[in-house]
């Protein structure tokens, strides 16, 4: 899977959690999620176990720790597809 692709599917995952708005709509790989997305840190769990169903990987709360921007998340989900 192009990491393209992958970005389109963690983009439109982190959506419903998403507070900035505008932010979201030129996110990009150096988007931070806490802090440009404006993501409630509570709720990255959720995001992380959208990230595992929608991509069918499971992912390591060591690797959870590692993953601030957009572009981790895809260089994260890359290593584990």
């Amino acid at each position: 899977m192009e990491a393209t692709e992958i970005q389109e599917r963690v983009i439109k995952i982190l959506t419903p959690y998403v507070k900035d708005q505008a932010a979201l709509a030129s996110a990009g790989p150096e988007t931070n999620i806490l802090e440009d997305l404006k993501v409630n840190s509570a709720r990255l769990v959720d995001v992380v176990l959208a990230f595992e169903d929608e991509f069918d990987i499971e992912i390591a709360d060591e690797d959870v720790d590692t993953v601030n921007l957009v572009g981790d998340c895809v260089t994260l989900i890359g290593q584990k597809l």
